[in-house]
């Protein structure tokens, strides 16, 4: 079950590799995001002295009465990846310009992950082709509906 996924990355990036993490978090943080009020639309992933942050995100507090005076909602999260998967993350990104994005954040036996991405930024003529080819596979769909109703 994902608890907040980031439709708005697979529109402007093309995703070329996929990664799972887990996400540090404090406990009311951890309730927080299983009611589903967490949101990573514009948030990213930073590499800082060899380790991975989760810049951007936001998780609303779980009570708003009962949370922390000091809480920052949109306060830097780290990752935990392996430090060869980080050692790649870092090599790639530098190497060929790509961008680590936040994908979807799910449960996984009990605990948080999040599946981020690297991923190149797609420019505006292949975001026009993209939406072109969602709207004649739809088409083609709604053809076939047609035809085995018959």
């Amino acid at each position: 079950m994902a608890y907040a996924e980031n439709k708005k990355a697979w529109h402007d990036y093309e995703i070329i590799e996929n990664f799972e993490a887990g996400i540090v978090l404090e406990g009311h943080e951890v309730k927080a995001v299983r009611s589903g009020k967490i949101s990573i639309l514009g948030s990213y992933i930073q590499i800082i002295d060899g380790e991975a942050f989760l810049i951007g995100a936001t998780i609303a507090p779980y009570q708003p009465k009962n949370t922390p005076k000091n809480y920052e909602p949109e306060r830097n999260r780290k990752l935990l990846l392996n430090r060869k998967e980080i050692a790649g993350l870092v090599g790639k990104s530098k190497e060929r310009g790509l961008t680590i994005v936040p994908l979807k954040v799910y449960d996984k036996k009990g605990k948080v992950k999040i599946e981020i991405g690297l991923a190149k930024a797609k420019r505006k003529y292949d975001k026009r082709t993209s939406i072109r080819k969602k709207e004649e596979k739809r088409k083609i769909e709604r053809v076939l509906k047609q035809y085995r109703k018959i």
